[in-house]
């Protein structure tokens, strides 16, 4: 799909620095928008990929306050988190940049200042949510409540994130103020808005109109529906002491709002990349496209936008290719309960395997339907697909021409009619890709790049030069030239999609990364050529490294169910004379057995001080015998005695039960005599 743009400009979603990056961040905006830059490169256009930490906002003073930091010392912390993750995982960015320089401050400064010069904005008084206990205004993320569209009692004030609808703090249900836990109240303050409502027909007649055919329809119906249901305007500052303050006269204690500051972050990570930054932002021969999750649908098609058309100066975005949430073996990603698997933890526990997570969130990647990532796919589609198909394949082609020919790749004589059909599939294959690709249709083109592994490896299985090299060895040759020129076409449509891996099989082939108009060519390859030292592109991922990720995400959930856990609520009141007839005491575990025919069930015999009696306890399930022995616990010695599988219960044991059930004994923090009472 040609295209006459005379360069492009890419930008990813500026990631909150206010924790890590995870699987759904990398499947959701940075492995499409890698892939595009990388193949629009290979294509030999002038493309400028921009991103960076977005660093002010609500998220990022929450984040500080809970760990007793700075908030600028919280971003630079998580922004060299971030940024190395980034790293690892060959996301090639032309500048990773941060909306805390001096750069960012003063082009969202200038930003508004025109913006407000040109009287684009309207000002207004409101009443808004104030802490009195903690004598500020409430910023939407400082204020939660029950959602009024699901019911979710923990949504923001300005976004519900178990059903994503975006919200006003004033529409929840029972709202308080995360500071201190108090019912705010409304006060009088001042701020700046953007008029959306008067960018409608505009917005419109660009989307609705302009855009049906070419965005993706999560993207399109998102839009269409924001705008059916009527724009309202939108405040552009927040009383807030972190961010860029607004230049405004009346304005003191107040800074741009996160969602007006964050995307001008692209423009002055262009800035900072390029004396030609304008070119990139302002000539209409420039393609702007922006990838996104589908929570920044609005902000990105609709505020954004009419923020540019405000100025006036700025090209509008091209595409919008927002992909929908990847979800975690059946559950939400959730940074709030450690539901995720981390990039940086990922890189921990599967060195060199950056490409292999490329590959499985690209091939499961969440385009048009929310998806599920899952150890188990994970495993199998490393060893049933990178390993068996595109892996075996290279392995085969450069095995045997080092065993055969020593490397050199070998003449090619008379083509049979397998070979010219084969040849004449591998040219096709770069243009099928390629129109993939253009369409944002990132699976579908990494599918038909596996499909050329196949191709390879159904023509070597086909021919068998294993075999044939026994009696026809020109024929092997012709074959494994063949192949060669195969893998090498692999090598230029792969780098775009596995860019670790394309380096590998380029020191392979001992042949630069050519750039994508040479690939599905026949002679990559000359004859002569010699290749490099063959070298596996993939290992088997074995099951008790895929095991230990899902015990460590089933530990998670026992941690986030004990944390959520609802206490039971108290007793009756007791006297205190009814307490003061119970008699606990100090023991300790002499002897330990198990109960015959029961599951649960522990014969004791503990030294009370009084005496030295049997007790019968429910815990066989938690507790070894022979692990409990010379234990201290707490037992009520003035129980009536009772029958228990025909042994005699003289007490009971004092036990601490967890969320999940499992048990923990009462019992002193240092030793105590037998016979010491529990007051």
């Amino acid at each position: 799909m040609a295209e006459n743009y005379k360069r492009y400009t890419i930008t990813a979603a500026l990631p909150y620095a206010n924790g890590p990056v995870h699987i759904g961040h990398l499947a959701g905006v940075y492995i499409p928008a890698d892939i595009y830059a990388r193949y629009l490169r290979s294509q030999e256009r002038d493309v400028k990929f921009v991103c960076g930490s977005d660093e002010h906002g609500v998220p990022i003073t929450i984040r500080a306050k809970k760990e007793g930091i700075t908030p600028q010392q919280a971003v630079d912390k998580y922004h060299e988190i971030i940024k190395n993750s980034f790293e690892d995982f060959n996301i090639s960015f032309d500048i990773y940049s941060r909306t805390s320089s001096q750069t960012h401050a003063d082009t969202a400064s200038g930003f508004f200042k025109k913006l407000y010069e040109d009287g684009k904005f309207i000002e207004q008084t409101t009443q808004q949510y104030f802490d009195e206990k903690a004598q500020q205004f409430l910023a939407d993320r400082y204020i939660v409540g029950t959602c009024p569209k699901c019911g979710n009692e923990n949504a923001y004030g300005d976004q519900c994130e178990s059903c994503g609808t975006s919200l006003n703090a004033t529409d929840l249900i029972n709202p308080k103020s995360t500071l201190s836990g108090a019912v705010p109240v409304m006060r009088e303050t001042k701020h700046w808005y953007l008029p959306l409502n008067e960018y409608e027909p505009w917005l419109r007649e660009w989307i609705v109109e302009g855009h049906k055919q070419d965005w993706k329809p999560n993207v399109y119906g998102q839009c269409k529906s924001w705008i059916d249901q009527g724009l309202q305007p939108r405040a552009v500052t927040r009383d807030l002491d972190w961010g860029v303050p607004v230049p405004a006269p009346g304005a003191e204690g107040k800074v741009l709002y996160v969602w007006f500051d964050a995307p001008i972050g692209y423009i002055s990570a262009t800035k900072d990349l390029t004396p030609d930054w304008e070119l990139y932002w302002k000539d209409q021969d420039t393609k702007l496209v922006h990838f996104i999750g589908k929570d920044n649908i609005v902000f990105h098609c609709i505020i954004f936008p009419a923020m540019l058309k405000a100025h006036g100066d700025y090209v509008l975005p091209a595409n919008v290719p927002a992909n929908e949430f990847l979800n975690l073996e059946g559950d939400k990603i959730s940074t709030s309960r450690n539901w995720a698997v981390w990039l940086h933890e990922y890189m921990q526990d599967f060195e060199g395997k950056s490409d292999v997570l490329r590959y499985v969130l690209c091939a499961n990647a969440p385009e048009t339907k929310d998806n599920d990532f899952t150890w188990k796919d994970f495993q199998a589609r490393n060893n049933n697909e990178l390993l068996a198909i595109l892996g075996n394949f290279i392995n085969r082609a450069v095995v045997l021409t080092q065993k055969y020919y020593t490397g050199a790749v070998p003449e090619r004589g008379e083509l049979t009619e397998l070979d010219k059909e084969v040849l004449a599939q591998l040219q096709a294959f770069p243009a099928t890709i390629a129109d993939l690709v253009e369409r944002y249709r990132f699976r579908e083109a990494l599918s038909e790049l596996m499909n050329l592994a196949r191709l390879g490896n159904k023509y070597l299985a086909d021919t068998e030069p294993w075999k044939l090299i026994k009696t026809d060895a020109e024929r092997v040759k012709t074959i494994l030239n063949i192949a060669l020129q195969i893998s090498a076409s692999l090598n230029i449509l792969m780098e775009p999609f596995l860019p670790a891996t394309a380096q590998k099989l380029s020191d392979m082939l001992n042949l630069p990364v050519g750039k994508w108009a040479a690939a599905g060519a026949s002679d990559l390859l000359p004859a002569g050529h010699t290749i490099g030292t063959p070298a596996l592109l993939f290992e088997k991922i074995e099951d008790a490294a895929v095991e230990a990720q899902v015990q460590k995400l089933l530990d998670t959930k026992k941690a986030n169910q004990a944390d959520s856990a609802v206490v039971e609520p108290a007793k009756e009141n007791i006297t205190f004379d009814e307490f003061s007839k119970m008699d606990i005491r100090i023991g300790t575990i002499l002897e330990a057995e198990k109960v015959a025919k029961t599951k649960k069930l522990l014969k004791l015999k503990i030294d009370t001080g009084l005496d030295q009696r049997t007790v019968v306890s429910g815990i066989a399930e938690f507790f070894k015998p022979e692990e409990i022995i010379g234990q201290q616990v707490s037992i009520l010695v003035n129980l009536a005695p009772r029958d228990i599988k025909g042994i005699t219960s003289q007490g009971m044991i004092l036990m601490a039960e967890n969320a999940d059930g499992s048990l923990a004994f009462v019992q002193p923090s240092k030793k105590i005599v037998n016979g010491g009472g529990v007051r």
